[in-house]
């Protein structure tokens, strides 16, 4: 066996797993892409069909189930045929900054399409849901709406900081008063050093004179 070329051979294998774990990823990766992309081309297509909705309203809506069937909080989003209309749907000229926030990219129209959110297994009232999406063209650069679960997640974090920090108060007051403490025993024992001192200075006797 030549162990000279042993660490070429292993490096040469590893190259050959590494790109074959990279393609099986591919390859399972794409088919669930194309599957969304489908889905969202048959929700448009539907929408403008069937309901005479805008293409860009259409698209909006479209991804828009797409998000919210992600969100624990709902299973899909159904769109009746007056989420399509003047009153619940709309296409805003924009040319300015889709939101102050993390999104402050420039589109040239905001739609907003509103819908109903169903509950997992169909438990509770549907939700009202409103979508809001930033186009340049035809092409969607921003997205929101308006999902219940990242509120209430903020409030849990925003209560368990609160809780932090007053935590933190009261340790803090703690090693005040502990230090505060030390310095009072620090002194007394200055002063009882002090006036022993000044005590066996008196007692001792006085030197005669010859």
């Amino acid at each position: 066996m030549d162990c000279t070329n042993a660490p070429r051979r292993l490096l040469r294998l590893v190259g050959r797993l590494a790109r074959f774990a990279a393609s099986l990823s591919l390859a399972c990766t794409a088919p669930a892409f194309a599957d969304q992309l489908e889905q969202h081309n048959d929700l448009v297509n539907k929408f403008v069909n069937e309901m005479r909705a805008d293409p860009l309203v259409a698209d909006c809506a479209a991804h828009g189930n797409f998000v919210a069937s992600t969100s624990t909080a709902f299973d899909h989003v159904e769109f009746p045929p007056s989420s399509f209309d003047s009153a619940h749907a709309s296409i805003t000229p924009w040319n300015d900054s889709f939101d102050e926030g993390k999104q402050r990219v420039k589109v040239d129209n905001i739609v907003t399409v509103e819908g109903l959110g169903i509950r997992p297994n169909g438990a509770g009232d549907a939700a009202d849901l409103k979508f809001r999406c930033g186009y340049v063209g035809s092409q969607m650069l921003a997205f929101s709406w308006n999902d219940p679960v990242p509120p209430a997640r903020a409030a849990r974090s925003a209560e368990h900081s609160s809780s932090r920090a007053t935590s933190g108060k009261h340790r803090g007051g703690k090693g005040k008063q502990a230090a505060s403490g030390k310095s009072v025993k620090k002194s007394s024992a200055k002063s009882a050093k002090s006036a022993s001192s000044k005590s066996s200075s008196k007692k001792a006797p006085a030197k005669k004179k010859h």
